[in-house]
């Protein structure tokens, strides 16, 4: 397959090789000479992971899981749907998981994905160790706290070849889901921490017309499996009939059923179609005190907005110090479309979006399509320059560095 999940980005790339060990990740890059990237789930819906040398399949490159105190040691590649389920089996959990399981570790947490939670922090704050390969086939490890941690966590491929990470856990736990309808655009905007502070994780499906927000889908951790939870919200009401995502078949249970995290905090099946398949993905980041103001933006652009559009996603999470992370700094809310395949439309409004975000210094998502320069990206992310430092120390020879990365300044 040389195109990325959604078959919306033909990679460019003159080979792909595939590479299932560290051992041969450090082969290709010793044996040869040119460009080389990290290739994943191909989830990114752009050139980022893209290189017109080659591209390391790190797909194969999963499992070898190894507990520590308190951690995991997993290999790049390994999908997080099949991280959960290990761990799980281990009676442990992850702090969060993404709205999609099919994700690989490495490239989710390279670029700052994320899933909901206003305490809880993007996929890459569990990281506490990356071992990785140079330009040069060294094997390195930085580890959280140390001085290059910060820049490379969120690293977007353009430093090296993650090959193994190490993140937190914690003991397994148990949710349930449940959607609430109804919630209107003035109440939920009057008290959005309180709309998304309703669950351990909280997301706002929404099209953007109409006086209803859309539907809120709650995510709450359990004390027990009979714990209620409110038959309100807001404005709204508990609604156990609801289909967030219309008659989508391959969604995790919702309707209150009690269950493990791992087949709760993803909204999709591991063993399912992923999102709605043949799409686009967009999405940016603001401060979520700057919530309400931003959404009054974008709403005023439904009608352009909503023909094109699957589905919004609404999301927050809590601020980190990551210097390239969308919550750098700032407690966030991600503002998420997910498009028809209808890519020249879909270009047509996003300098629209962009323009009514620009007053809150909104961050694109490194892996989804936006239209970011490099003076932009400047503008939004204060310590680029600083990542851009230690990426170019990383690698001086430049072998990692491919035209997206050039295109936004970060390379």
């Amino acid at each position: 397959m040389t195109r990325n999940w959604a078959g919306t980005h033909d990679y460019a790339a003159a080979h792909i090789i595939p590479a299932a060990s560290e051992a041969e990740v450090r082969r290709v890059v010793v044996s040869t000479s040119g460009p080389v990237h990290a290739l994943g789930t191909r989830h990114s819906f752009t050139d980022l992971p893209d290189t017109t040398g080659i591209l390391l399949d790190l797909s194969a490159l999963s499992g070898n899981f190894t507990l520590g105190d308190g951690t995991v040691c997993v290999a790049a590649g390994t999908r997080y749907g099949v991280l959960a389920t290990w761990l799980d089996e281990q009676e442990l959990a992850l702090h969060n998981l993404g709205s999609l399981p099919h994700i690989s570790v490495a490239g989710a947490t390279a670029t700052g994905t994320h899933g909901s939670g206003n305490g809880n922090g993007v996929l890459t704050s569990a990281v506490r160790s990356m071992r990785f390969i140079t330009f040069d086939g060294e094997v390195r490890e930085v580890r959280r706290g140390e001085a290059d941690f910060a820049a490379l966590a969120v690293g977007v491929g353009a430093f090296g070849v993650i090959v193994s990470l190490e993140l937190e856990t914690q003991r397994s736990y148990r949710m349930r889901q449940d959607i609430y309808t109804g919630v209107s655009w003035d109440a939920a905007l009057g008290a959005f921490d309180d709309l998304t502070g309703a669950g351990y994780s909280v997301s706002v499906f929404t099209r953007w017309l109409g006086e209803s927000i859309g539907a809120v889908w709650v995510k709450t951790r359990l004390a027990t499996d009979g714990a209620p939870v409110a038959g309100a919200l807001l404005d709204g009401v508990l609604d156990p009939q609801a289909a967030p995502l219309g008659e989508l078949a391959d969604v995790t249970e919702i309707g209150g059923v009690p269950g493990p995290w791992m087949l709760r905090l993803p909204h999709f099946r591991l063993d399912g179609t992923p999102s709605f398949g043949d799409e686009i993905q967009s999405e940016y980041f603001v401060a979520r005190d700057d919530a309400p103001a931003a959404l009054a933006a974008v709403r005023e652009l439904g009608p352009l907005i909503e023909p094109l559009l699957f589905v919004s996603e609404l999301r927050t999470m809590s601020a980190d110090e990551l210097w390239l992370s969308p919550a750098y700094g700032r407690d966030s809310l991600a503002i998420h479309f997910t498009w028809r395949n209808e890519p020249r439309a879909v270009r047509e409004v996003l300098p629209k979006i962009e323009a009514a975000l620009a007053p809150f210094d909104a961050r694109p998502h490194w892996g989804k399509l936006h239209d970011f320069t490099r003076a932009d990206i400047e503008r939004v992310h204060p310590r680029v320059a600083d990542a851009r430092a230690v990426f170019e120390r990383c690698d001086p020879e430049g072998r990692f560095v491919n035209d997206h990365l050039a295109r936004v300044g970060v390379r």
